[in-house]
């Protein structure tokens, strides 16, 4: 599964994916030039129609008047150059009446997802919000061949919509509803075919389900990784085909954690196959997930799934449809709406808020008008590719992830984590990346699993000067590196243990003796709060500095954070170089510096949420 590559360029026709500032509505056959009319009054570019075609079953088989309804807001859209891409589910397909004989469940059973015990994928209003009273839900097996064709053929129709994006939602097996998340589905004839075609294995026999010290429930769980992923590539194929500039987006809620391998939506393998990813990351320890309900860990933990999407990505873009206010009594949904903003664009995504829980609708319509103004007027910032500076790499390993995901997820988030708060700049390395990464220091927190070409990549950098630090249980592949420090007892995790329990704590004795131990030469150092965030990174020829500012707030509570005085910038640059400073939702200013040197030291005036800086 982590078997090294590199990653496509973003293509020329599809640079609107950087740029977007995404609202959504439901499409009918007779709104479509209301839709578009509505997003250009309020800054919206990118426009997300909902008209799912094969999620439903009855236009599964008769998909004419979606449609139609589709060609219709796409040549709306371009018509005042515009984009729009339109909404489709994955493995869901709903019939509207549960009653009738007339469902895919009674007519097609061979095509459902089934749990080991042979129970099918089949649900009604009870397992989601989304569907209705008297709806029968259900997931079908993406090896159910006559589904499949059918399928393909209507993303080729889609296509020829002249619609520019197929937003593609939770392709997922059914391990996510009640009762089904220990389920490790689809044990349907078709898939376990499948399986064994490819591993001579029986699933139903052959493997112990959970056991991931068991050699078949590994090649399952990549068995069904790879099957999502190669499916997603042929929905792209289908497309491209038909409509050669169109895009395909997923929409994926799983990130760095365990859910990944659980409902095979992995979107560090799906980033090479697809054109942009939605991630509806939802971090936060409150079951409301919202940001209006996150402590200053949790946008510390959010910065930190997003900085590793962005890595996935490559030079492609990362969209976050995320949740800022479900009727919290104490905070303003305008606050919430611009801590969540703020906290997206300076990690490097695009901006998607929602009403509630849905997709479509605003909080505050004119906040986000505000908001989207502000990102359209800074689109030399916002709706290009930056690439993260600094000589620290902290190593991603998706096949640990998949494994040993509480230990590995906690060391990586816990490695991070303290960087974040000392203002130490680092580069997210992959199996994809680590041959090409050639700064100081590389951090392998307890990454366990490794190819053999991850650790020749690995060996190569360390006899090049590069120093190696590994947590926890290395990969026995790297016991012969007698320059790593070694931290076998990974105290990384015990200081996000803390961090969870005292975030205002000062770091221990072994954080600081580990930072000390990088003996860095960072270009840029950045002084402040310990609760702000720094993302040092070049977009072109320029250096900036992207400040995110999560001081003072507290969940459900305070929603405005603290004010920052007196933050200090130095960095290299000659005599009499000015900084510029553009406050979040400000107006850019320049002020001068000191002379240290070779470097200038900068004073920003105050910074409220969130601010950039830069030098030319």
């Amino acid at each position: 599964m982590s078997t090294p590559r590199s990653l496509p360029a973003q293509q020329p026709d599809r640079a609107w994916l950087q740029k977007v500032r995404i609202a959504a509505y439901p499409l009918t056959p007779k709104n479509a030039e209301q839709i578009v009319q509505q997003a250009q009054a309020s800054g919206v570019y990118g426009i997300e129609v909902d008209n799912d075609i094969p999620g439903r079953y009855e236009s599964l088989w008769n998909p004419s008047e979606k449609l139609e309804a589709i060609r219709l807001v796409a040549a709306a859209a371009h018509r005042v150059n515009n984009k729009a891409f339109v909404y489709i589910a994955g493995f869901e397909c709903i019939s509207a009446h549960a009653d009738s004989p007339h469902t895919l469940a009674k007519e097609h059973p061979q095509w459902l997802q089934r749990k080991l015990s042979g129970e099918p994928a089949v649900f009604d209003t009870k397992a989601a919000f989304w569907i209705a009273k008297g709806e029968e839900d259900v997931w079908v097996s993406p090896y159910a061949a006559d589904w499949r064709k059918m399928y393909m053929e209507r993303i080729r129709q889609i296509a020829a919509t002249g619609i520019d994006g197929i937003y593609v939602d939770i392709p997922y097996w059914m391990t996510h509803f009640t009762g089904w998340e220990d389920s490790w589905a689809s044990f349907d004839d078709n898939t376990v075919a499948a399986f064994r075609a490819q591993t001579g294995l029986d699933a139903r026999k052959d493997i112990k389900l959970g056991d991931t010290a068991d050699p078949g429930f590994r090649k399952w769980v990549e068995f069904r990784i790879q099957t999502i992923t190669d499916f997603l590539a042929e929905i792209l194929s289908n497309a491209v085909a038909v409509n050669p500039s169109i895009s395909l987006i997923p929409e994926i809620y799983p990130g760095i954690e365990a859910e990944a391998p659980r409902v095979g939506a992995d979107v560090y393998q799906l980033y090479p196959q697809v054109d942009a990813i939605a991630h509806e990351y939802e971090f936060g320890e409150s079951e409301d997930h919202t940001a209006a309900s996150r402590t200053p860990l949790d946008w510390f933990q959010y910065q930190i799934g997003i900085r590793s999407f962005r890595a996935f990505a490559g030079d492609k873009p990362t969209w976050i449809l995320n949740y800022s206010w479900d009727g919290a009594a104490h905070v303003a949904p305008r606050d919430a709406m611009l801590n969540l903003a703020m906290s997206e664009l300076m990690a490097g995504a695009n901006f998607w808020d929602a009403k509630g829980h849905v997709m479509s609708g605003s909080n505050d319509l004119a906040t986000r008008i505000e908001i989207f103004k502000w990102v359209a007027a800074h689109e030399d910032i916002f709706g290009v590719h930056r690439e993260p500076t600094g000589e620290v790499g902290v190593y991603f390993s998706d096949t640990t992830r998949n494994f040993y995901p509480r230990d590995f997820v906690a060391s990586y988030r816990g490695v991070l984590l303290l960087l974040l708060r000392n203002h130490i700049q680092f580069r997210i390395v992959t199996p994809r990346t680590v041959n090409s990464f050639d700064r100081q220091v590389l951090i392998l927190p307890d990454v366990r699993v490794m190819s053999d070409a991850e650790s020749n990549a690995i060996h190569r950098f360390s006899a090049h000067g590069g120093r190696v630090i590994m947590t926890g249980q290395a990969e026995a592949k790297l016991n012969d590196l007698s320059n790593a420090v070694r931290y076998p007892d990974a105290p990384e995790r015990a200081y996000l243990k803390n961090a969870e329990t005292d975030f205002s704590s000062p770091d221990s004795p072994w954080a600081i003796d580990f930072l000390r131990s990088l003996h860095l030469s960072d270009k840029v150092e950045v002084t402040a709060s310990r609760n702000l965030v720094a993302h040092v990174a070049t977009i072109g020829r320029r250096q900036f500095i992207f400040l995110a500012n999560f001081d003072g707030l507290k969940a459900g509570e305070v929603a405005t954070p603290r004010t920052q005085h007196d933050i200090q910038i130095t960095l290299q640059a000659p005599p009499g170089t000015q900084l510029h400073i553009l406050p979040f939702l400000g107006v850019e200013s320049r002020i001068s510096g000191k002379q240290r040197g070779g470097q200038m030291r900068f004073t920003l005036p105050s910074v409220e949420r969130g601010a950039i800086a830069w030098i030319n």
